[in-house]
């Protein structure tokens, strides 16, 4: 490990007693969150601006971390981040095996170090992340906490009781190209990516996002929905799933990503249930129903959604090849649709953006 930059001592330590000694390498403060694991091999700036990482202490299993370092945060003319998919860093904290203080790119503004520190975001490195990885896989996700004295007495959080949703979400009504757009999609802010909402922009919509909270179906003119996606446990998410239940009375499309996909299933009677150590990689393969094709998608949850529990009008979209869970469902006849994968990506494949398109489509079709 390169310990340039890298002293102070610091553990990370789970909620089943195991501690994990390692080196400090941002924010010197000790923060209590669920720790998970991305098995990505790049893509580290997206995954840590990703806001649906809130409340978790995120494991890259990937050796190095940094070596390209940290790009400067611009922002193109409708206020959404060029290269990251928030304004700022989501995790509670991170963890790596080997972290790299000398960077090279030409996009690079500075070290992932400090990018960490800005943000108070700290970070240990010098663990043997294959180990953690496995133990996780074999016990599942759990709360942990990383520290700098070994018998800290932080107390462990789970991120499961909050509503993480919350701190994640627009505090106000934002509208994106309200001049070029065809149509007007209401986004649901659960958390969403900058880069989905550059997705529907592309697709020429306009793009009006909504706190999650927030009742649109009062005041607001729209030609379809969108629901992001977002951290934590879509139980938590009462208020979004009550708004939903309003929009699916009528036609207007209705599209879910992710933690969308987990709203839209509770919002028509199914159940979800949380994954022993859930899918966070950029290599997930899923099969769509209906075409039998395989896809390889970039994903990021710890829920999912129990087949067996939907409505009769409702069905499978996808499923994961690995382990059978649902990735995705659709209405048998009215357009509602919803994927737990990422089609957007960033980092990852873009086996899946025409999804996209085929949502301005449904939206296209219903306006004539």
């Amino acid at each position: 490990m390169n310990q340039n930059k890298i002293s102070k001592k610091c553990f990370l330590v789970l909620q089943d007693g195991s501690i994990y000694p390692g080196y400090s390498f941002g924010a010197e403060r000790a923060v209590s969150g669920e720790v998970v694991f991305n098995t990505g091999m790049v893509g580290y700036e997206q995954a840590l601006t990703d806001p649906s990482y809130s409340g978790q202490i995120l494991i890259f299993t990937y050796p190095l971390i940094g070596n390209y370092g940290v790009a400067k945060n611009e922002f193109d003319k409708n206020k959404l981040s060029r290269y990251f998919e928030s304004e700022k860093i989501h995790p509670f904290g991170l963890i790596v095996s080997e972290y790299c203080s000398r960077y090279s790119h030409f996009s690079a503004s500075k070290s992932l170090s400090e990018f960490l520190i800005e943000n108070h975001i700290p970070a240990i490195a010098g663990i043997d992340t294959r180990a953690l990885t496995k133990k996780i896989r074999e016990c599942g996700t759990m709360p942990g906490k990383i520290v700098f004295e070994e018998n800290d007495a932080l107390d462990f959080y789970d991120p499961d009781n909050d509503d993480l949703v919350k701190l994640v979400t627009s505090k106000k009504i934002i509208r994106y190209n309200s001049i070029g757009g065809k149509s007007k999609v209401v986004l649901i802010d659960c958390g969403v990516k900058h880069s989905i909402i550059k997705n529907l922009i592309k697709q020429n919509l306009e793009v009006i996002r909504v706190p999650y909270d927030y009742d649109f179906t009062k005041n607001i003119d729209y030609d379809a929905v969108f629901i992001s996606n977002g951290p934590g446990d879509p139980m938590n998410c009462s208020r979004t799933i009550e708004i939903l239940r309003k929009c699916l009375n009528g036609r207007k499309p209705v599209f879910g990503i992710c933690l969308g996909n987990q709203l839209l299933a509770l919002a028509v009677g199914a159940k979800t249930y949380k994954l022993k150590y859930g899918h966070r990689s950029q290599n997930q393969p899923c099969i769509n129903t209906e075409t039998k094709r395989c896809y390889i998608t970039s994903q990021n949850h710890g829920f999912a959604i129990d087949d067996k529990t939907l409505p009769q009008d409702w069905k499978p979209w996808f499923f994961n090849a690995n382990d059978g869970t649902n990735e995705g469902i659709k209405h048998k006849t009215k357009p509602f649709m919803s994927v737990q994968f990422h089609p957007e990506a960033n980092p990852g494949p873009n086996d899946t953006q025409y999804l996209f398109a085929e949502f301005a489509k449904l939206i296209n079709e219903g306006e004539k």
